[in-house]
C-alpha cells in the first residue's frame, strides 16, 4: 500500500514563507514525477510545480521565482519552499506522486490528502 502524507501548511503573513513536505511510503519500486497542486474556493486544481526523477523542474508562472520545488530521494519525500507569499497563494495544496509500486510493471498516480495554506493580507 503506497501512501503519500503531507505536512506544513498553516497560516502566515503577506511577505512570509512556508515549506511544504510530502513523503511517499508504503512498497515502493521507483518514483517517477512528483508534484504540488493547489485548489482554492471556487476555482480549478491547478500545477504549482513538478520534478521528475532527472531533477526536471516546471513551475506555475505565478510561482515562479518565488517557490522551489526540490526532492530527497534517499525519503521518497518531495518539498516546495513558498517564499514572498501573496494572499492569492491561499489554497489547499496536494502532493501527486507517480509511483510505480514493489511487484507491479505500472506506474501508478498517487495523492495526498491535502494541507491548508492561508495567507493574510
Amino acid at each position: 500500500q503506497v501512501q503519500l502524507v503531507e505536512s506544513g501548511g498553516g497560516l502566515v503573513q503577506a511577505g512570509g514563507s512556508l515549506r511544504l513536505s510530502c513523503a511517499a511510503s508504503g512498497s515502493i519500486f521507483s518514483i517517477n514525477a512528483m508534484g504540488w497542486y493547489r485548489q482554492a474556493p471556487g476555482k480549478q486544481r491547478e500545477l504549482v510545480a513538478s520534478i521528475r526523477s532527472s531533477d526536471r523542474v516546471n513551475y506555475a508562472d505565478s510561482v515562479k521565482g518565488r517557490f522551489t520545488i526540490s526532492r530527497d530521494n534517499a525519503k521518497n519525500t518531495v518539498y516546495l519552499q513558498m517564499d514572498s507569499l501573496k494572499p492569492e497563494d491561499a489554497a489547499v495544496y496536494s502532493c501527486n506522486a507517480d509511483i510505480r509500486p514493489r511487484g507491479l510493471a505500472f506506474s501508478y498516480e498517487y495523492w495526498g490528502q491535502g494541507t491548508q495554506v492561508t495567507v493574510s493580507s
